[in-house]
């Protein structure tokens, strides 16, 4: 087996829980089926007792042998069989804790408020209120400042209104990118109808903020450093609205994953640039973006059916995006579409 092809196999089973020692044994199980002790198959993969029987128990875990009649050492069951099990596992495994994220973020909001209805115990709990507008502005500047590897936002409406048309409050997220601190954003879809929002956030991106865009976001948070978690407002214009910031490690290890989930979901947008798009390009963009589905589209262009596709592949390819939904965000973002 060529390096390449062996650093591969390393990196497919560790991806399956599994290590190196594990590896080898199995290998030498199939290979060699009829070791007749534990010692024979230690000796012939260069493992002390107790190691082997790790792995030996590891792999018996993992479904990768069963148990022999009257020897000591497990017979290996085909990898062929036992890799397909493992793989369904791991994925029942994955849809049952995507659904605890989903049921969490159906009960965000509704957490956050009994936490703050029990607000007088939260330092004992590593939970603090924050209480005004201004106070809760200098918070979220502080924990920005604070940052040393890594902040994540979920942001979404309503806004407190910084200018007459609800744009909202900036934040400056590209100061930690500076220093060379990870920051990722999810804006919610709904954010980008402020007139200059779409801008402004190419402007980030081209500062090396990720940013990604999603639909009906949970709830809106500010993690830094995986370590403390600022749970806005719902209604930040209300200047008797309350923040909590949470530093307790079992509500962190809730929002955490339930960031992740959300940035997974979302669409990955990128930085603004001076491409020139046509007119007739940007037409369809815009009824793109609408909602309007091929064949609308074909009748308002009076054009072939065939001619919409084949000109939203090239827009695509030229937007490098995977999706229409993503072709849509990028085309607001370079300002290509008509009001």
């Amino acid at each position: 087996m060529g390096r390449d092809t062996r650093d591969t196999v390393d990196a497919q089973w560790q991806a399956l829980g599994l290590g190196g020692e594990e590896l080898r044994v199995y290998e030498a199980l199939l290979s060699v089926p009829d070791h007749s002790t534990r010692e024979a198959l230690a000796r012939s993969t260069g493992l002390s007792s107790p190691r082997l029987a790790a792995a030996l128990d590891r792999l018996s875990e993992h479904g990768f042998t069963r148990s022999a009649r009257g020897s000591t050492v497990p017979a290996a069951i085909a990898p062929a069989s036992a890799l397909r099990t493992l793989i369904h596992v791991q994925r029942a495994d994955l849809l049952r804790r995507s659904a605890e994220l989903e049921e969490l973020t159906g009960t965000v909001d509704r957490m956050a408020a009994r936490l703050l209805d029990s607000a007088h115990g939260a330092p004992a709990l590593g939970i603090e209120t924050v209480r005004g507008g201004e106070a809760i502005a200098a918070r979220v500047a502080a924990l920005l400042v604070s940052a040393r590897t890594e902040v994540a936002l979920l942001d979404r409406p309503p806004y407190a209104a910084s200018e007459p048309d609800g744009m909202p409050s900036p934040l400056d997220v590209a100061e930690p990118v500076r220093r060379g601190v990870r920051v990722r954003t999810v804006v919610d879809r709904e954010g980008l109808s402020f007139h200059g929002r779409a801008r402004g956030l190419g402007d980030l991106a081209a500062q090396g903020v990720q940013i990604r865009v999603g639909t009906d976001l949970p709830t809106k948070l500010i993690t830094v450093d995986r370590r403390v978690t600022l749970l806005p407002p719902t209604d930040a214009a209300d200047p008797t609205a309350s923040a909590l910031v949470v530093n307790d490690s079992l509500l962190s290890n809730a929002l955490v994953p339930l960031f992740e989930a959300t940035w997974e979901r979302a669409a990955p947008i990128g930085s603004v640039s001076d491409d020139q798009i046509t007119d007739e390009d940007r037409e369809l963009l815009t009824m793109l973006a609408s909602g309007l589905k091929d064949e609308a589209i074909a009748r308002r262009l009076d054009i072939h059916v065939h001619t919409v596709r084949r000109r939203i592949t090239r827009l695509m390819r030229s937007l490098n995006t995977q999706t229409r939904f993503q072709a849509g965000v990028q085309a607001a973002l370079r300002g290509w579409l008509t009001v």
